[in-house]
């Protein structure tokens, strides 16, 4: 299993109160905890595109965030998580663009993750006369088969589709090489894993809150990658999970991290925003916010598989779960509600003590993959 990173530009109200700046200072340090952990052997940061969320996140435009992180990094791969390739969002050709432009700058490291947006909040502000939100899948169909042709045919040979179009033209720059960035899809249910398998795509499993979670959804996909029908001139066999993530020297000092990360907080802001998702039973409807997360939550939530926190023997330990459960990737958020310096720990430690145990290989898988289409 391979470790990489998710930023979102998080600026909770507690931050903001305090700091006429915050907005700044947050986006500056997300983009500090990935240098750390480009030095510290981390393979991948994701970086989340989100409109509207005040204070869930301010990283609207990624791309310019991942333009810099090119230039300030060299080895850690860059991925949007995701961009939004809806056209009333973002025109498919313009994202192809970018996705290519980011992957010149980088030198090949650019990862493609797209998906359909947070929720009715944030969609709605761009589709304010959908019908629902199942809209937005039916435009994500009609485009993501498209990107491969736009990057590598050489005079892209146009579309004519129900949401939007375009005539023959040269889509310029072309991806780094050899063929195209590794394509991802930010999916929630069990049926979106099985629909990207059969097209080839790695899955950005957001929402996945715990190991148990694994069972419900890879077996479909290992199912349907195993005889897929790639839209991509390769298939990017990858299941991403995310999560929270505390390492110190001692377990007593992780938890301390965790309790004072703002964690209650930040999962209310989640389903606050994400209503495609199923609220679960304990998160109560906006604009009543779960307590803070106790020692005692802590520990049931380390219990449960559902946070990553501890010393690095236990890190190990807990990390080892979800690769044995079938995760290729482990996405670590290292929530900004507290000190930059419990991330930067964090970081560091993972680096050092917990990354060369769970995956001592320098080769990141999708570069395999990317290889392999020469």
């Amino acid at each position: 299993m391979e470790f990489g990173l998710f930023v979102q530009g998080y600026v909770p109200k507690m931050r903001a109160e305090g700091d006429p700046l915050a907005e700044h200072h947050a986006l500056l340090n997300e983009a500090r905890i990935v240098i750390e952990a480009d030095r510290s052997g981390f393979k991948y940061a994701w970086a989340s595109e989100h409109h509207f969320l005040q204070e869930y996140s301010h990283l609207s435009a990624n791309s310019v965030f991942l333009g810099y992180l090119a230039h300030a990094t060299e080895r850690i791969h860059l991925g949007s998580g995701i961009f939004n390739p809806l056209a009333p969002v973002n025109h498919p050709a313009v994202v192809a663009e970018k996705a290519a432009m980011l992957d010149q700058l980088s030198g090949g490291r650019f990862e493609f993750g797209t998906g359909r947006g947070a929720g009715s909040h944030e969609i709605l502000g761009f589709l304010p006369d959908a019908p629902d939100m199942d809209i937005t899948r039916e435009y994500w169909e009609e485009t993501i088969a498209e990107f491969p042709k736009m990057w590598l045919q050489d005079e892209y040979q146009g579309f004519q589709g129900k949401h939007w179009s375009l005539p023959p033209r040269r889509i310029l720059p072309k991806p780094y090489g050899p063929s195209h960035p590794p394509m991802w899809y930010a999916a929630g249910s069990p049926s979106s894993y099985a629909m990207a398998g059969r097209k080839g795509l790695g899955v950005l499993g957001f929402s996945i809150a715990r190991v148990s979670d694994m069972e419900k959804v890879v077996d479909g996909y290992r199912a349907a990658i195993a005889d897929p029908d790639p839209i991509g001139a390769y298939v990017n066999d990858n299941v991403l999970v995310c999560m929270p993530a505390f390492c110190a020297p001692t377990h007593e000092e992780a938890v301390r991290m965790a309790v004072s990360s703002g964690l209650g907080y930040l999962r209310s802001l989640v389903f606050r925003y994400h209503d495609t998702f199923p609220r679960p039973s304990d998160v109560p409807p906006w604009p009543e916010v779960l307590p803070e997360y106790t020692t005692e939550v802590v520990e049931a939530a380390i219990a449960q598989g559902a946070l990553v926190c501890g010393d690095p023997s236990e890190v190990v330990a807990q990390c080892r779960r979800w690769d044995q459960a079938g995760a290729d990737q482990m996405a670590l958020s290292v929530p900004m509600g507290g000190p930059v310096d419990d991330a930067l720990t964090t970081i560091r430690l993972l680096g050092e003590h917990v990354i060369p145990v769970i995956d001592p290989d320098p080769v990141h898988r999708t570069t395999r993959f990317r290889s392999s289409a020469q």
